[in-house]
């Protein structure tokens, strides 16, 4: 069993996510764009004071353990100039990041970590922010298109493009705690489900002078896990390309007596991946998950499908929202039916 930490909190921000919408119905423990944006010293509602969403995905967390914090970044998102609004606009002190963790080798996930990383050391030097990869993100990737058109996927940074920039690289495989042991960065997940198969028309190769080939499993791909104190387990799965049904169970292998109080990310199941929803949406039921926060490429069939089954334990992420998981002030709930109803509540 890994050498996790029980922090006592953990708050989540959505910098950067698909989908912008301050009015999305919202556990109680979230609070929207519209209250950050104000805290943020926002004078007026605007386009500029806003957050902008586009396709990608990308968290600032904060952890506690007594008097010890740690900040880490989950992935960056797509495009610099609207990552730093983003930051910008919710008052999030690049400064104070100490860590990223990249979940895997897609432009959507790293297109705006040069601009992170600027930004980072021009707050704290060079040297003084680590860049958690391993050695498979960097393979050429593409996409094989109906007419056999493979269309190619921007480059993301290198490792020493990034050591360029001033950031400490950890190009490695394995799985690994961050941060006195705040955050788990796992190592290859399994895939071991009976449906989770991948896509057919991804494809990868290492440089320019060889063939693609395909690359359905994309076994570069990794999740973060934090253990909330008296709560469980917040599994982060940016786009879930291993299936969420293989993290969930790679977690629980990994921790069998914690339980999974939430999942958050991606789950990788719009378009030609929502033959999966009905599987999944039954696999899921034996985690017994208290809250699953879908954003990105979950695609809105699957979160119908979800909340149909699962009631408010299901909800939409969207840019600008922060998430605080902590015992004291939210105590554990963790519902055996799903409720047939939705509680509207206020967003801001």
């Amino acid at each position: 069993m890994p050498d996790l930490a029980a922090v006592d909190s953990l708050i989540v921000d959505v910098i950067t996510d698909n989908m912008s919408d301050t009015y999305a119905s919202k556990p109680t423990f979230a609070v929207s764009e519209m209250a950050n944006i104000l805290k943020a010293g926002a004078k007026e509602i605007s386009g500029e004071t806003l957050l902008v969403a586009n396709l990608g995905y990308g968290l600032r967390l904060k952890t506690k353990v007594g008097a010890k914090q740690h900040t880490l970044l989950f992935d960056t998102g797509t495009e610099g100039a609207a990552f730093i609004r983003n930051c910008r606009n919710m008052a999030i002190d690049l400064g104070e990041v100490e860590e990223i963790a990249v979940t895997h080798g897609h432009w959507d996930h790293m297109g705006a970590l040069s601009a992170a990383l600027d930004a980072i050391t021009a707050r704290r030097g060079r040297g003084s922010v680590t860049v958690n990869v391993n050695p498979d993100m960097f393979n050429e990737r593409g996409v094989l298109l109906q007419d056999g058109t493979i269309f190619p996927a921007a480059r993301v940074p290198t490792p020493a493009q990034m050591e360029t920039q001033g950031a400490r690289v950890v190009n490695d495989g394995k799985a690994r705690t961050l941060l006195n042991g705040h955050f788990y960065y796992s190592g290859e997940i399994p895939r071991v489900s009976a449906f989770e198969k991948g896509r057919e028309d991804h494809l990868c190769r290492k440089d320019n002078s060889e063939e693609w080939r395909p690359d359905p499993f994309l076994m570069d791909e990794r999740m973060l896990i934090v253990n909330v104190r008296d709560l469980g387990l917040v599994v982060f799965s940016a786009c879930s390309h291993a299936g969420i049904v293989n993290v969930c169970t790679e977690a629980k292998r990994l921790f069998p007596d914690t339980p999974i109080h939430a999942v958050m990310g991606g789950l990788h199941l719009g378009g030609v991946m929502e033959h999966l929803i009905p599987q999944t949406v039954e696999a899921l039921k034996p985690f017994d998950i208290a809250y699953i926060i879908t954003g990105h490429c979950t695609g809105w069939r699957a979160l119908h499908a979800l909340a149909n089954e699962y009631g408010d334990r299901v909800s939409q992420s969207a840019v600008g929202t922060t998430y605080t998981f902590d015992a004291t002030i939210a105590p554990p709930q963790r519902e055996t039916r799903a409720p047939t109803t939705f509680e509207t509540k206020p967003t801001f």
